[in-house]
């Protein structure tokens, strides 16, 4: 079986115990590193994430994964938080980030520019649509961002 199909099947599996526990899963990666494999968890809410909640998610979800058993080689198993710079990709890290102030980097040129910082305001399955500092909404055609990530003030 090849890696896309388990990642499928772990996301399958995983994804509703990881819900069930208040959870949003963010992402999910199979990858050698230095000789060993990891399978890497990112999971998220809007309260932040703790090591206790790492903890918890790690011990649920290995259960599954020891009952579906679908890796047949060791691995290490670990459950983190995305990270604040992580491009938002889906439209679930979309909707959970309504309101925050993201930075879009785009393909191609729109007025002079390839990035804009705004507050997301809402999307749609063709576009993406932010206030910016301005108070100027402008709407981003989907196909032509490249990443869109948040922008973290210290």
């Amino acid at each position: 079986m090849n890696k896309k199909n388990i990642l499928k099947i772990i996301e399958e599996n995983c994804e509703p115990i990881i819900e069930d526990l208040g959870y949003d899963l963010v992402d999910i990666e199979f990858i050698k590193e230095n000789g060993q494999q990891f399978l890497r968890f990112y999971i998220g809410n809007v309260e932040g994430i703790t090591i206790g909640d790492c903890q918890k998610v790690s011990e649920a979800v290995g259960n599954k994964l020891d009952e579906i058993d679908i890796i047949k080689n060791s691995y290490y198993l670990e459950i983190s938080s995305p990270g604040l710079d992580r491009p938002l990709k889906t439209d679930k890290d979309l909707r959970r980030n309504i309101g925050k102030e993201i930075e879009v980097s785009l393909y191609k040129n729109i007025d002079g520019k390839k990035k804009y910082t705004g507050k997301l305001a809402s999307f749609t399955q063709e576009n993406i649509i932010i206030i910016e500092e301005n108070q100027k909404e402008r709407a981003i055609q989907r196909d032509i961002i490249s990443n869109i990530k948040l922008v973290v003030k210290f």
